[in-house]
């Protein structure tokens, strides 16, 4: 067995270690790996605390061009007091990376970037997590840039292996294309192993092939003697409500359609989550839903209910959730307006749970470009199938918030 590596988080001294070690509140000792119980522990223990989530940050010019950033430290405040727990920000590293080096070496600027993001979060008291978002680019050419991307997390495994156990990794959003499910789980075995010799404590985030769909965990393999693992899905069924209107997805005339709530569309719903359910039971993991929305050009009326049904049914289940996502496109904050989009944010976090009143915030002047400069890197969402759980068709409501007990017990 390797021997555990260790390296100390840069991050700025005004946000030192050791604060956010005592925030966090369930960091282990330094020094002291966590014995093999806890550790099987503690992934229900983050999947209860991560709650309710939103995907940031993951297409803001700032990555690029730090002085068009839009996401600001305020920003991470009003999601805090809105009611969310965590963050997940994607990261697309790779035009970011030294193709001379033979390492692959990540820009300091980027890194710098990502150290500003993690303060921020760890500043509000916002889980993190950190989650590749290459899945495009890996979809193409896995093999190819297989050592890419294990440097990737080579890097990020020894710069944040002394960060609190607040942030989790995520090995890669959505692998889809010739990132095949089987190909998958060779290639996930790999990275977790690297990425176990830095963090032995950390919970991962590792979800299934085909664009992380319900109907693909039966053929996601992950090792039995880690049980540190959080496992991801996404949801955006029906496909022809949640992305009408998308040019990416070729509806951008195909737009019109409502989800009224109805005993139908409610039941397909429960069916679909009720499959990841049932896996997780037979298995004994969490489930994390790190994507769902409904693009904007659906009615307004019809995002709010569709949004909280798939949001309260997936907590029937113990679930935590990241919704798709804060700026950009879905988006439940409109940065440029400097206010909440309220139908959204409600259905996500309804009124009356949120423990701070809420106070109406005012337009903070950022060196942000307009709305339509933000990179839309959703576009490959089209191709994605629209089977979210295959031929699952039976209810079973009573397997609702049994997860907890079922695999803790």
């Amino acid at each position: 067995m390797c021997k555990v590596k260790r390296a100390r988080w840069a991050m700025p001294a005004a946000l030192a270690l050791s604060a956010l070690v005592a925030a966090s509140g369930e960091s282990a000792k330094a020094g002291q790996p966590l014995k093999s119980q806890e550790r099987d522990m503690r992934v229900f223990a983050h999947n209860k605390r991560l709650g309710r989530g939103v995907n940031i940050f993951g297409y803001d010019p700032g990555w690029s061009a730090p002085d068009k950033r839009r996401m600001q430290g305020e920003h991470f405040r009003l999601i805090k007091e809105a009611g969310f727990s965590h963050v997940r920000i994607p990261l697309s590293p790779f035009e970011h990376m030294a193709e001379a080096d033979r390492d692959y070496r990540i820009e300091a600027s980027w890194l710098s970037m990502l150290d500003w993001a993690l303060g921020q979060a760890q500043a509000s008291h916002l889980m993190v997590i950190l989650d590749c978002h290459e899945y495009e680019s890996m979809a193409r050419d896995p093999e190819g840039l297989k050592p890419k991307w294990l440097s990737f997390w080579r890097q990020m495994a020894r710069r944040y292996a002394g960060a609190p156990d607040t942030v989790l990794f995520e090995l890669l959003n959505e692998p889809n294309g010739a990132l095949t499910p089987e190909l998958w789980n060779r290639f996930l075995a790999e990275a977790l192993a690297l990425v176990r010799e830095w963090n032995p404590d950390r919970t991962i985030v590792i979800g299934p092939g085909q664009w992380n769909q319900i109907g693909k965990l039966d053929e996601l393999v992950l090792p039995e003697d880690d049980r540190n693992i959080l496992v991801t899905v996404h949801y955006y069924e029906p496909f022809t409500f949640t992305h009408q209107g998308a040019s990416w997805a070729g509806r951008e005339n195909d737009v019109g359609h409502e989800w009224q709530g109805t005993e139908s569309e409610r039941q397909a719903i429960e069916r679909d989550l009720l499959t990841a359910q049932r896996w997780a039971m037979q298995h004994k993991r969490p489930i994390l839903l790190g994507e769902f929305g409904a693009y904007d050009r659906a009615d307004m009326a019809s995002r709010a209910r569709w949004t909280s049904f798939v949001a309260r049914t997936a907590e029937s289940h113990g679930w935590s959730w990241a919704y798709w996502q804060f700026d950009s496109d879905f988006i439940v904050y409109d940065i440029d307006a400097g206010k909440w989009v309220e139908p959204i944010r409600d259905a996500l976090i309804p009124p009356a749970v949120t423990s701070r009143p809420r106070r109406r915030p005012q337009a903070t002047p950022t060196p942000a470009a307009p709305s339509a400069g933000v990179t839309d890197r959703s576009s490959s969402r089209g191709s994605r199938q629209t089977s979210a759980a295959g031929s699952e068709t039976e209810r079973g409501p009573a397997l609702r918030g049994k997860l907890g007990a079922a695999l803790m017990g």
